[in-house]
Parts: structure tokens; sequence; C-alpha cells
């Protein structure tokens, strides 16, 4: 993975971007979303297709959407992107990226759930720092959507923290410290035996996903420690795991299924921090950088730097 390349620092004021490099959007969601984003002080400027629609559940033509986002990078007044939302297309863009047109104007880009193959590609081919966090028309929206505390830090070289306020527990005590990686995990296996994999190895690495059943959850967690994309970690943080229960069975089996699939593993595990789909407050977590974890009597989840320069 390359040296991290740090945006600089967005504040209020900006003028910002918002695009749809997936799936379309309901329309009073973006416009929510947008109001959102105006509150906090930005200029916000829609981007063609963020409010478009391609057959069958598309926002654009893969390349209107590549274009979209093409030059909400390389336009100098932009300085930080947001996507609508997930959904799915992300991987149609992936050949086609600029690599050097973004290289050249690294920028915010917020985003999870089908962007984790965006923005782990940028980060492992550039070093460019990612914002798994909230977006326009999945979170923004919502009155309670975003947790304000670590968008406001990430975006201002504040280094960001979250714990126990932000639904983080404790699976497996200890203390690890390494560049934070990952995203949404069915994403993350859908690029596995493509050049778009994650370089995970070595990393502390975030993993989050949403109505997936456990025995799910345990198959695409083998299928990352076949493909050795757990060698070296360092520590696992697991998210909110939001509706990834099946019914009628002991609530805590997925934190179970975790346990047995990593009873190998001699790091630290979390669960339970609200990143990507969640619940309610949407916390932004810088991918690129160094953090720790340290999941002992109380658990946190600590930067060591900023995400910004």
């Amino acid at each position: 993975m390359s040296a991290a390349r740090k945006p600089a620092a967005v504040a209020a004021g900006a003028r910002v971007a918002v695009v749809a490099p997936a799936s379309n959007a309901k329309i009073e969601r973006i416009e929510g979303g947008i109001a959102a984003l105006r509150r906090h002080g930005f200029q916000v400027i829609p981007f063609p297709h963020a409010t478009g629609k391609s057959a069958p559940y598309f926002s654009g033509t893969a390349e209107e959407r590549l274009a979209d986002l093409h030059e909400a990078f390389a336009d100098p007044d932009i300085e930080a992107i947001f996507c609508t939302r997930g959904g799915y297309g992300s991987n149609y863009l992936l050949e086609d990226l600029d690599l050097e047109l973004i290289a050249k104007h690294p920028k915010p880009l917020f985003g999870y759930s089908d962007l984790t193959v965006v923005q782990t590609w940028l980060l492992d081919e550039l070093g460019l720092v990612g914002f798994h966090g909230p977006m326009a028309a999945a979170d923004f929206y919502r009155e309670d959507g975003v947790d304000e505390a670590s968008f406001s830090d990430a975006l201002n070289g504040v280094k960001v923290t979250a714990g126990v306020p932000q639904g983080l527990r404790i699976l497996k005590p200890g203390r690890a410290q390494g560049v934070m990686h990952g995203g949404c995990l069915s994403m993350l296996v859908s690029t596995l035996g493509t050049r778009f994999a994650p370089q995970t190895e070595g990393r502390l690495l975030f993993i989050e996903d949403v109505g997936a059943k456990p025995y799910q959850i345990d198959r695409m967690l083998r299928q990352m420690v076949l493909a050795g994309k757990f060698d070296g970690v360092t520590g696992f943080i697991f998210g909110e795991m939001l509706e990834c229960a099946s019914p009628n069975t002991s609530p805590d089996l997925l934190d179970q299924v975790i346990l047995r699939v990593l009873d190998w593993f001699d790091g630290p595990i979390a669960i339970g921090l609200r990143s990507g789909h969640v619940s309610r407050g949407n916390v932004t977590l810088p991918m690129g950088i160094e953090a720790e974890i340290v999941a002992e009597e109380e658990p946190v989840l600590r930067y060591l730097e900023s995400a910004v320069d």
C-alpha cells in the first residue's frame, strides 16, 4: 500500500460535490441530504447524475457515473465529495478510474457499502485516505444519521476517537496498533480473485455489513481467511452489524461465530462500532492512517494521526 496521501482540511463554507457512483436514490432523500450538508455550512454542488436514473437500478451509465466522479476530483473549487448512497454499481468504475487525475487532486471521498471497492482501491494504489462515513441520501437526510463529532474531527484535522458511546464493545481483550483498512465485508469479498482485492494484510481491520445472517458472515470471513487477507492483521473491529441475526436463535450467535472463525487470532476483537450500515449516528472512520484499538475495560478506537493536512 502506498504511503498515506492526505487531502487538505475542509472548513465550513467549502464547496462540496454530491455524486452517485452506484445506485439511484429517492429524490426526497437526496434533497434532504443536500439540505443537511448546507446546514453544516457547505456550498453543495449536485453533479449531473446525482439525481439520475438508469436501468435497471443505477444513477447513470457507468460512463456517466465515472465522468461525474472524475469531474468532482478535477474541479479545483470542490474540496470534498459526498456520495448519495451505495446500492450497487461501483465495480463498473474500477477499471477506468483515472488514478493519475485523482492523485493530483486528493479530496475526502465520503461513502461506504458499495463504495468500499472504490475507496479500498484508491487507498491501496494511491494511499488516498478514505472516509468511511455518512452519505447524503443514506445518513445526512436523517435527523440522527450522522455522528457529528467524528465527522467534524475528520475534516478539520482533529484525531478521531470512538468508543462505548458509539457502540463499541469487547469480544476479545487486547491492544493493537496499525493502519486502518476495511469496509463492507460483502464488498471486500466480492473483489477476491481480482486485481482490485484489498491489501488488508498486516492492517488494523474494520469490517461491517448489513442484513447478512450469521452463517453468511461466517462464510465470508472464512473466505477472507482462505484468501490470506487476515494474515498479519493486528486487530479486528466489527461494525454494528445491523440486522445480522437469525430469528429464533441466541442473540449472541454472531459474536460466537466471529470468535469461532477467528479462534486462531491472538489480538483484540471489538464489535458494535456504528460506522457504515447503522441504526443511527454514522461514525466517520478515516482509512489509511495509524490508529490503535484498546479493548481493555472500556474499549476505545483512537487515531494516532489526523486524516487531513
